[in-house]
């Protein structure tokens, strides 16, 4: 069973960083990871779900114009690892974040972990 497990969301004042980690586990996933798209999404309580960063097998990252110079998603095969670091963080970027695996015709979602933005 494939499994995304987010971390290191939390709170942190407006200008500061976070860097969230989603390590993805599962039966028969050797090699599956490496050939996916991964992604990042967040949602907050009043907006729907958007897509905050992608980066396909090839290392080709996407970014919603909003985070653009601010955020970075970055991808470790060996390790089957997807990270955001996230750099100088507004009250905006306040909300649940969401790992997401494309591979073939499947996607799988993480739990989601919070980030908050406030001083």
């Amino acid at each position: 069973q494939v499994q995304l497990v987010e971390s290191g969301g939390g709170l942190v004042q407006p200008g500061g960083s976070l860097r969230l980690s989603c390590v993805a586990s599962g039966v028969g996933f050797r090699g599956v990871f490496t050939f996916a798209t991964m992604a990042w999404y967040r949602q907050s309580p009043d907006k729907q779900r958007e897509l905050v960063a992608s980066i396909n097998r090839g290392y080709q990252a996407d970014y919603v114009d909003s985070v653009k110079g601010r955020f970075t998603i970055s991808r470790d095969n060996a390790k089957n690892t997807v990270y955001l670091q996230m750099n100088s963080l507004k009250p905006e970027d306040t909300a649940v974040y969401y790992c997401k695996m494309s591979a073939y015709s499947d996607e799988y979602w993480g739990q989601g972990t919070q980030v908050t933005v406030s001083s």
